[in-house]
């Protein structure tokens, strides 16, 4: 497969997201370089593309990915893989707040720490963070799994419907309506089983699984404080 460049620069991101797709278009693998940070790059990418950034990217890469593997150097701003359905997003360094957002499927793998908000709304897939996930990490997360190995901020797993976090370290507090509950052998290999691609798996952690107490999945007035501390 042959490697085509895209030089960002100061370029209208128009121009740039239509050159990148027609490059995937005809098999190519795409190098996207001087990327400055730049917002909305390798928006809607198709299925079996691959992608590689250098450097750092801004707000909103990869969202809306249907299959694509991308893979992005260092950091990345928010909401990276935002309503994702299918594919492989790698960020080598840190993602910004609301990674995965509203994602239906796929991976997303941040090797270093992940912002407020990771996985919030999701609705499947999968989210592997090496480091700490930021404050409200999951919250309101309808499906999928958060799996964090380096511990989570305040309010971990907040207003949880049937998403999982998954925290191996300290977690600093725990949001609204959330039971920790421990896991079975059988979720344990489950989980394995997505970080055994990407060479994760570590049969020493110990885990806390938190899934949602259910208190918020219909609302009864008697139990209106249970609401208000949203």
């Amino acid at each position: 497969m042959s490697e085509h460049i895209v030089d960002v620069g100061k370029r209208h991101i128009k121009e740039i997201n239509e050159e990148i797709q027609d490059a995937c278009a005809q098999g190519k693998k795409v190098r996207v370089i001087n990327t400055l940070s730049r917002h909305n790059l390798g928006i809607g990418l198709p299925d079996g593309a691959e992608v590689s950034f250098e450097g750092s990217v801004g707000y909103y890469c990869g969202g809306l990915n249907v299959g694509a593997t991308i893979d992005i150097e260092r950091n990345c701003g928010w909401a990276l893989g935002e309503g994702m359905s299918k594919g492989m997003i790698t960020v080598g360094g840190r993602a910004g707040m609301s990674c995965g957002a509203a994602m239906i499927g796929g991976t997303i793998h941040v090797k270093g720490d992940a912002g407020p908000r990771c996985g919030v709304a999701m609705k499947g897939g999968n989210i592997v963070v090496e480091g700490k996930i930021g404050y409200q990490s999951g919250f309101m997360a309808h499906a999928g799994k958060i799996i964090a190995l380096g511990g989570a901020g305040e309010s971990c797993a907040d207003a949880l419907w049937q998403g999982e976090v998954w925290v191996a370290g300290e977690v600093e507090s725990l949001g609204v309506d959330v039971n920790v509950v421990e896991p079975t052998a059988e979720e344990v290999a489950e989980v394995d089983k997505i970080l055994e691609p990407i060479g994760l798996v570590d049969s020493s952690r110990d885990w806390r699984k938190m899934i949602s107490g259910q208190r918020l999945w219909y609302f009864e007035s008697r139990d209106a404080s249970a609401w208000l501390m949203i």
